[in-house]
């Protein structure tokens, strides 16, 4: 199928991709997940390096976004937008190591070998950290644009890709958890709701302002999980999980 579509052109090649990704994601769904053999840790850690790599990638974003002023120097509402957009990035890195990935670890340890965490594994890592990847990409995106003029608001596709993305990434928590764990979080869709809801305002403040009010956000986020798992992450990290 990928051979086929190489060779093809314009939508024939769009269909056949498509059609590739359905069968090559869809496959285990479908198909079952019976028969695969895993060491929860391994891949566990797999997938967290997928997310510490799409989040330097982020970083990667905000220092090719540094546009320099006249005599080569970086003007300082440039310098302040890099520092804010940093500390975005080591929010959403809080957001899933601070106590989402310990909590689906040790889930994916205490299931029953075979088909129930096998369909764990699918399910929270192999399908819902796509779209964390993906409102990762979005968000470096909508950081780019930003440092490139803090002073004008941005364009839809940027504000889109700033709050949209944010909110992407936190709603495919929302979905982890509950497939991890059963559970709902509210804190999570609520701020994935309430960026939706601020992209009209985005489009009329200035970038610096936008990137501002998604950190700030997200920072609060921070602190109020932290406070609240905090008995939750101090079990999970003095305690080893069974193998």
């Amino acid at each position: 199928m990928p051979e086929r579509a190489s060779a093809a052109d314009d939508l024939t090649q769009a269909q056949l991709w498509v059609a590739a990704l359905v069968i090559d994601c869809g496959g285990p769904f479908l198909f079952g997940a019976d028969g695969w053999r895993l060491v929860p840790s391994h891949f566990a850690e797999r997938h967290g390096l997928i997310i510490i790599i799409a989040l330097g990638e982020s970083i990667v974003a905000i220092g090719a976004g540094l546009v320099p002023g006249e005599g080569g120097a970086v003007p300082g509402p440039v310098v302040l937008a890099a520092l804010v957009s940093t500390g975005l990035v080591v929010a959403l890195w809080l957001l899933y190591f601070d106590v989402v990935a310990l909590v689906a670890e040790r889930r994916l340890h205490n299931a029953r070998p075979g088909r129930e965490r096998n369909e764990v594994a699918r399910d929270s890592y192999s399908y819902l950290h796509l779209p964390m990847v993906a409102g990762i990409v979005l968000i470096a995106l909508g950081l780019k644009k930003t440092l490139g003029d803090v002073d004008e608001p941005l364009d839809l596709v940027p504000a889109a890709a700033l709050l949209g993305g944010t909110a992407l990434y936190l709603l495919a928590h929302v979905a982890f958890r509950w497939r991890t764990v059963h559970r709902l979080s509210a804190p999570r869709l609520a701020v994935a709701l309430l960026l939706l809801a601020a992209l009209p305002i985005a489009l009329q403040l200035s970038a610096l302002l936008s990137v501002v009010g998604v950190t700030v956000m997200l920072g609060a986020l921070v602190a109020y999980e932290a406070v609240r798992f905090a008995p939750l992450r101090a079990q999970l990290l003095s305690t080893e999980p069974a193998e």
